[in-house]
């Protein structure tokens, strides 16, 4: 039967508004779509080993993310945008890693052998992610890396007291159990060509990550004394010191790799430390973590100065630093050009760490485009580059933090799948949900929400911390995790799905009813009949949609296709009664007469 068009209509306007599948803010957020209000909610529940589960399903890295993870979830969280104070999703998600996380729980399975080789470059998490997943598809993979350890950047970049090693290596080893070969200690470009490794392989992924410091063309800049901030964090990685350095120590840079340079200081001996910024505090691209945590730390924070020359002596020394005060970062369309006034002052100090930005280098001996910061040109959607068998992820595709790299690298992977199986590489993908995107989600605060406050971790204190590389940051205790996770507003919109017990009996939301109802051109009568038109969903739809009244507009063309009756078995016997309700037998009186 056909359904006239304004009932049409209004099951489209629905299907295409409604808002019960939209994903939760921080989900949506998250590059890998970790169900966040999922696996919190399991933790207030004391259910660690499923949320363990649930954060497996995407991340193989719950308690290395737990601890360094930029969460861009936390940015969009409600409670954030609401309240200023985020959930604790990263403390929460290590919480889970810490307490339930063993090897018996990890999905090892392996797709069915294709034949077909992959090589990656860079034992990242890009790179290790893009080999989970072709592991998963049945392709054989080797990672090669320059250094002798996995983790990448992410091991001797970020400092060994916020990411114990002990930490990567574990969570690591799930790659060696899906049968992911390692040549570690293989630098591509010198011990290996680029050109041999694709002779080698059906398909390459490049993912090396931004390895090669960087130092602005200041005056004096070649003074002895003067570091970059991706040798500097490697050689403490690995040895924990740093001969070259002395004792009173700058470090130039506004963000977290600066705060990180800055802390390491303090672990390998220094006296003093400063921590130089174009940025005024209040601007500073850093963590507000870092920050408050540089400052317990007490390194003395200059913002707003900029370097107008280093100083050395008449051995080329380092001996100082003269500062010119900034006027602004940014010009009126947002673009960095820094300004300057002809306020001056000078610090002493005999080692400078620049921390203002890293590049990566070239391994494909020229046969790969490059951009900016050595990043490589590629497809925005596939990452795809002039190489056919040659895709690009992580920090070499553009990626700045390690659930970025993570999400590049699954992106990698896929396209890298499809070429192998020779499939097309954009037909029928949904690039949309391929990374961070936005949700349509717009809900009111549930009634009664309160703002409470963001429950505080434990640290160790300042003074015991600073001066060495034991983990500062000790973690939850069950009953913290539990009263952090009970802060959740398990944002979704679903209120109609409460108000109305019969929708739930149909599907999850009224998009699944009314858009299976647009794609058969049918639909079961049991479903709008069973609606008793109270109107309780349309009350508390957040766009007030008429799903009472499309569903009695559906009940209406079942009659006029049906010779004016109920198409409902069931509705027989009410037929009857009104055939009865007027015969001669049962009707006692009849019109006009007295």
């Amino acid at each position: 039967m056909e359904f006239r068009e304004k009932v049409l209509e209004q099951a489209s306007t629905i299907t295409d508004g409604c808002m019960g599948h939209e994903e939760a803010f921080c989900v949506a957020a998250c590059p890998m779509h970790t169900d966040v209000k999922k696996y919190v909610a399991q933790i207030g529940k004391g259910d660690y080993e499923a949320a363990l589960k649930t954060i497996r399903e995407k991340l193989f890295l719950p308690n290395t993310l737990g601890r360094i993870c930029a969460h861009p979830c936390e940015v969009d969280c409600r409670r954030n945008t609401e309240f200023g104070q985020a959930i604790s999703v990263a403390g929460l998600k290590r919480f889970a890693a810490e307490k339930a996380d063993r090897k018996e729980l990890w999905d090892d399975a392996v797709g069915t052998p294709t034949g077909k080789k992959v090589a990656i470059i860079g034992a990242g998490p890009a790179g290790a992610q893009a080999a989970i997943d072709l592991r998963k598809a049945g392709h054989e993979v080797v990672i090669y890396d320059k250094l002798t350890v996995v983790g990448g950047m992410m091991r001797v970049g970020i400092p060994e007291y916020r990411l114990p090693r002990e930490v990567i290596d574990f969570e690591y080893s799930y790659l060696e159990d899906l049968g992911v070969n390692f040549q570690m200690g293989v630098e591509i470009g010198k011990d290996m060509t680029f050109e041999q490794l694709r002779e080698d392989y059906d398909s390459v992924i490049v993912a090396n990550g931004a390895h090669v410091g960087s130092i602005p063309p200041v005056p004096g800049k070649d003074a002895n004394g003067v570091f970059n901030a991706v040798d500097y964090l490697k050689e403490i990685s690995l040895t924990h010191k740093f001969p070259k350095v002395g004792k009173r120590i700058a470090v130039i840079g506004g963000g977290d790799v600066a705060m990180d340079c800055a802390r390491s200081s303090w672990r390998i001996g220094a006296d003093e430390v400063f921590l130089i910024s174009l940025e005024e505090l209040e601007s500073l691209p850093a963590s507000q973590a870092e920050i408050d945590e540089s400052q317990e730390e007490d390194v003395q924070f200059i913002n707003g100065w900029g370097t107008d020359e280093i100083l050395k002596d008449d051995g080329g020394k380092v001996t100082g630093m003269r500062l010119k005060k900034v006027i602004s970062v940014f010009d009126e369309n947002g673009r960095f050009a820094p300004t300057f006034s002809n306020e001056m002052k000078e610090i002493e100090v005999d080692s400078i760490v620049f921390a203002t930005g890293q590049q990566v280098q070239d391994v494909s001996n020229g046969l790969l485009e490059q951009k900016g910061g050595g990043r490589y040109v590629t497809d925005s959607e596939t990452l795809a580059t002039n190489l056919p068998d040659v895709f690009v992820a992580g920090d070499a595709s553009g990626g700045a933090i390690v659930v970025q790299a993570m999400a590049l690298g699954r992106k990698a992977a896929a396209s890298a799948d499809r070429f192998l199986k020779e499939i097309d590489l954009t037909e029928g993908r949904q690039f949309k949900f391929e990374y961070s995107f936005e949700t349509r989600l717009d809900v009111p605060l549930p009634k009664g929400t309160e703002n409470l406050p963001r429950t505080s971790g434990n640290h160790r204190p300042a003074k015991e911390r600073k001066w060495d590389f034991k983990p500062y940051d000790l973690g939850y205790t069950d009953e913290q995790a539990k009263k952090e996770a009970s802060r959740c507003i398990q944002c979704e919109c679903k209120l109609c799905m409460t108000e109305c017990i019969m929708l739930n009996d149909f599907g999850e939301c009224p998009q699944d009813i009314f858009s299976e109802f647009l794609e058969k051109g049918e639909i079961d009568p049991v479903i709008p009949y069973s609606c008793n038109m109270c109107g309780g969903c349309t009350h508390v739809c957040p766009n007030d949609y008429g799903i009472g009244e499309t569903f009695m507009g559906m009940r209406k063309d079942f009659i006029l296709h049906n010779d004016g009756k109920s198409p409902m078995e069931g509705h027989k016997a009410i037929e009857i009664h009104q055939k009865l309700g007027f015969s001669k037998v049962f009707c006692t009186k009849v019109k006009g007469v007295k």
